[in-house]
């Protein structure tokens, strides 16, 4: 059939009824295609500016609306100075609430020598609420003439005020602050002995000695103090021997207890009717 006897589409009848709606139609989506590339161009030439225009108008806003800092409220913080605490913050009174991070503030109290875990919250429309949970002094640690206080897992936490913590075990040597622990408690479950002990002093960072207050020293095996203790704590209770004018207790040998008499003393037998010397 020749070309110019063809009928039209179907679509081209319809476009051609409607033709006076599908003009505009086009031209609204052609001036919407490039409204939206001259966005695109906008924030491809400085997103970063348009996003801080935006925040520091939010702030701003903020502060004009009254969301300050008005009230920076601590809890649990005994030890720690209070403005040690709020320069940890980083935020005073009157600083824009919004502005402030909670997360950053506490990972800087988290820093603090005295602080082992902190919460932070901002509370709109101004308050900072503060919770503290600080270490516990666990004793004075001697090393090398200074002395500190130490929590429990050997963190010092002051070197002021010794004084103002009550009675804590003296613990000396290199070591001694991160080992101590495991011997106290031990010694807690043997008070005849804890309570004629004045010193625990580590020894090579390897073993421990008892200074008693009487001036002796206990000399305690490597690695077997909990039989050592209770086998003092034994012989104390029958023999009183932590009382007698001794100048040494030397438990490190298993089967022989050997004592080392004060020079001024009568040469003394030890346990197992044999006269011992100590060891160094």
């Amino acid at each position: 059939m020749p070309r110019e006897a063809r009928r039209p589409s179907a679509l081209r009848l319809w476009l051609r009824r409607r033709r006076g709606l599908v003009r505009p139609a086009v031209r609204v989506l052609v001036a919407f295609g490039l409204f939206g590339v001259v966005l695109a161009g906008v924030a491809a030439f400085d997103p970063a500016s348009r996003l801080y225009h935006v925040a520091d108008g939010l702030t701003g806003d903020a502060a004009e609306a009254g969301l300050m800092v008005r009230e920076i409220q601590i809890e649990g913080a005994a030890n720690t100075p209070r403005p040690m605490i709020r320069t940890a913050l980083g935020t005073k009174l009157g600083d824009p609430i919004l502005a402030f991070s909670p997360q950053a503030a506490r990972e800087r109290l988290e820093t603090l020598a005295w602080v082992e875990s902190a919460e932070v919250e901002r509370r709109l429309p101004g308050t900072i609420l503060v919770r503290v949970t600080e270490r516990r002094p666990f004793a004075i640690w001697q090393n090398q003439g200074r002395f500190a206080i130490v929590d429990r897992e050997g963190r010092v936490v002051t070197t002021d005020r010794l004084d103002a913590f009550g009675p804590l075990p003296l613990i000396v040597g290199q070591g001694a602050e991160k080992a101590a622990a495991e011997l106290y408690d031990l010694l807690r479950d043997a008070p005849e002995v804890l309570a004629r002990t004045q010193a625990l002093v580590r020894v090579g960072e390897r073993r421990w000695n008892l200074h008693l207050h009487n001036g002796a020293d206990v000399l305690l095996p490597e690695g077997q103090e909990a039989p050592a203790i209770a086998r003092l704590k034994q012989l104390q209770k029958q023999n009183a021997l932590l009382d007698r004018p001794l100048a040494a207790v030397d438990l490190r040998l298993p089967d022989r207890l050997v004592l080392r008499q004060l020079p001024s003393a009568q040469p003394a037998e030890n346990a197992g009717n044999r006269r011992g010397s100590g060891r160094g």
